[in-house]
């Protein structure tokens, strides 16, 4: 048998009164006190007899503590046993690099319940960063953990990406099943957004009349607008400008795969830098503050189309 090693600090203080062996064979010299009254499971744990002997059949001591093999890898056990100590003593803090790290740790918080830990891991991997950056993983994490809060969140975010995913390492953590669910809930939500394209009746009703938004018509000052207009009439019964058109198509062509505000933002700042190529002194000038203006409308509009489908948060419901 490969001889342990001995945790680093504070887990190797010499009067500790109890040895966790973690799985990669890392010994953890801890206060039984400290672990019960951190987690019903130790307390639990240490009411069991305890060898007192150096070795007592297949029970094994260390230095005269007694030895109890856990499951753990030392990363994931010492993430945890952090919560367990005061604040006097150890940081209380989470780092996690990769999100298989997390999972185990999330694992472990739940199996020894350590509410705070718990709460801590979850806040790390569900961070609006990570969220951002890899919605996907996230949702992933979530799903095996039977997260429902999480898993309704990671879906939402997972809108700002394509509606077919990349290959990554954590989706093997997953059903099809679940990945199906989240596909079909991708495109409910597309299909709603396109929902809007088909009256612009929700433009009418914000702004009243087209007095309100003369840009799009082309008069957004008192010079003549030289920008070509569409002969397609969907607007206040009045020919609109072009690239607004362009613009209102392109978006929702990209809705299609994002059905999310970061789209419509996204297209805004393109439409942006378009016209202002154009350099047309009528439509250039303000072009940014009518657009950013427009777009908190636009976007507005598809969370609440998107906010309907419910279709997944039902199958959610199911994990329970």
């Amino acid at each position: 048998m490969s001889v342990s090693a001995y945790a680093s600090s504070p887990f190797d203080h010499g009067r500790a009164d109890v040895v966790l062996r973690s799985s990669d064979n890392v010994d953890f010299r801890v206060f039984r006190l400290f672990l019960s009254l951190s987690s019903p499971f130790f307390e639990t744990l240490f009411d069991l007899p305890q060898p007192s002997e150096e070795k007592h059949g297949d029970a094994e001591t260390k230095d005269g503590l007694p030895v109890i093999p856990v499951s753990e890898d030392s990363k994931t056990l010492e993430a945890v046993l952090r919560f367990c100590y005061p604040r006097t003593l150890i940081e209380k803090t989470i780092s996690i690099k990769h999100f298989k790290d997390g999972v185990k740790m999330l694992e472990a918080a739940k199996k020894y319940s350590l509410d705070g830990a718990e709460s801590a891991i979850r806040k790390t991997l569900f961070s609006t960063n990570n969220l951002e950056a890899d919605p996907l993983r996230c949702f992933v994490v979530a799903r095996q953990a039977r997260m429902r809060d999480e898993t309704i969140l990671s879906a939402k975010y997972c809108l700002q990406t394509g509606l077919i995913p990349g290959w990554f390492e954590e989706i093997e953590m997953i059903t099809a099943t679940d990945l199906l669910d989240l596909l079909a809930y991708h495109e409910k939500c597309g299909k709603a957004a396109q929902q809007l394209q088909s009256s612009y009746s929700w433009i009418e009703r914000h702004y009243k009349n087209r007095s309100a938004i003369p840009w799009i018509f082309g008069k957004a000052s008192g010079r003549p607008c030289p920008c070509p207009r569409s002969d397609k009439i969907k607007l206040f019964g009045r020919k609109h400008l072009v690239w607004w058109e362009e613009f209102m198509e392109a978006t929702f062509q990209t809705l299609k795969e994002k059905p999310c505000a970061r789209t419509v933002r996204e297209s805004v700042e393109k439409t942006i830098t378009d016209v202002r190529s154009r350099d047309c002194r009528s439509c250039a000038p303000n072009i940014a503050t009518v657009m950013h203006q427009f777009a908190d409308l636009f976007a507005k509009k598809v969370e609440e189309v998107v906010a309907e489908v419910n279709s997944f948060v039902s199958s959610v419901e199911k994990m329970r």
